[in-house]
């Protein structure tokens, strides 16, 4: 008799499940959306007020925050977000390239009615609240979370994940989540970066003699506090130089991003960069292993700052290789992601 009481629960709760949708929610870190000082100002102070991206807080912090950085800060920021801003859909490079990615991922899973592919972002719109509801009203009861980060740091994984609770602590009735865990040494990702490596080098008409893979940077008390996003990094860089059989020094770690008087992970990109070409470096390539999509950090930092910075410094020739994007060796490896955390769900 028991026996056949579970067994009808069993076919009950399959039969329950077997009606709901699954939702598929990527995550990126955010955007201003648009370029003047509001838009800057305003998308800036979600950002910096952000206990986990700046751990400062009380008094002394607020009127730094608000009296200094967010008078200045959006002025220089909405500068350098103009030299890379998407002119003809009005909106930055990281909202296009991270809406095609879950339009590509989304005509992946065409055949099956029963998934649904969203986007949001951590600052910004569409924003994490935004989107959660939109899926649950579609009739997700199940939502797979895709925060777009390689390498977990409570400052852009941890922040993107305690957004998502906030959400559910106000819903009455809570989806089942699950999350796609950091892939920074997943080997479909090592390869994709390593096969972007070739195809990019093989378009140019010099010979790299160095390549530098640029981290975004982080300060180093967060480090010594428990987040393991340099050990992930270096984990990368080393796999990456494995896949590709280089040696150290042909494949540099580097980090980029510094901002206040705190002390950051070092070395520097741009330093690292102008000291290659000092010491006697002509010809630079550079990947940013850390980021799924282009951004302000990589189209302006990179491709602009520090090829600049290179070739001032004596370098001859310096070309940023593309983030993965929404490339097709990309969308097959977040579809391999997918898959392998989708398992007993679809």
């Amino acid at each position: 008799m028991q026996s056949s009481i579970h067994l009808k629960t069993n076919s009950k709760s399959l039969a329950l499940a077997d009606t709901g949708k699954t939702g598929i929610l990527l995550i990126n870190l955010g955007t201003p959306e648009a370029t003047d000082y509001r838009s800057m100002r305003r998308y800036l102070k979600q950002f910096l007020s952000d206990k986990r991206v700046v751990e400062s807080s009380g008094p002394v912090w607020w009127l730094v925050l608000n009296g200094i950085i967010l008078r200045k800060r959006p002025k220089t920021s909405g500068r350098a977000y103009d030299l890379i801003w998407n002119r003809e859909l009005d909106e930055s490079p990281l909202k296009t390239v991270t809406r095609s990615q879950a339009a590509a991922l989304a005509k992946m899973f065409g055949g099956k009615a029963n998934v649904v592919v969203d986007w949001a972002m951590r600052y910004g719109k569409p924003s994490i609240d935004d989107v959660l509801q939109r899926l649950t009203d579609k009739g997700c009861d199940r939502i797979l979370l895709f925060p777009l980060y390689p390498q977990y740091s409570g400052a852009t994984t941890g922040t993107a994940l305690d957004n998502v609770f906030d959400v559910l602590k106000t819903m009455r009735h809570q989806p089942t989540i699950r999350s796609v865990a950091p892939y920074y040494d997943h080997p479909a990702h090592i390869k994709a970066l390593a096969d972007s490596i070739r195809a990019h080098h093989a378009t140019l008409d010099w010979e790299p003699e160095v390549t530098i893979a640029s981290l975004h940077g982080l300060p180093v008390d967060f480090i010594k506090k428990g987040d393991p996003y340099q050990d992930q990094c270096e984990a990368t860089v080393a796999m990456l130089r494995e896949e590709l059989g280089f040696p150290d020094w042909k494949l540099l770690l580097t980090y980029q991003s510094r901002s206040g008087r705190t002390e950051w992970l070092t070395p520097d990109t741009e330093e690292t960069a102008v000291g290659l070409a000092r010491d006697g470096i002509k010809n630079l390539t550079i990947i940013a292993p850390g980021f799924a999509t282009d951004c302000i950090e990589t189209l302006e930092e990179l491709h602009i700052r520090a090829v600049d910075a290179f070739l001032k410094a004596g370098g001859v020739n310096c070309s940023v290789i593309p983030c993965l994007n929404d490339s097709t060796d990309s969308i097959n490896m977040l579809k391999t992601l997918i898959d392998s955390n989708l398992q007993g769900w679809i």
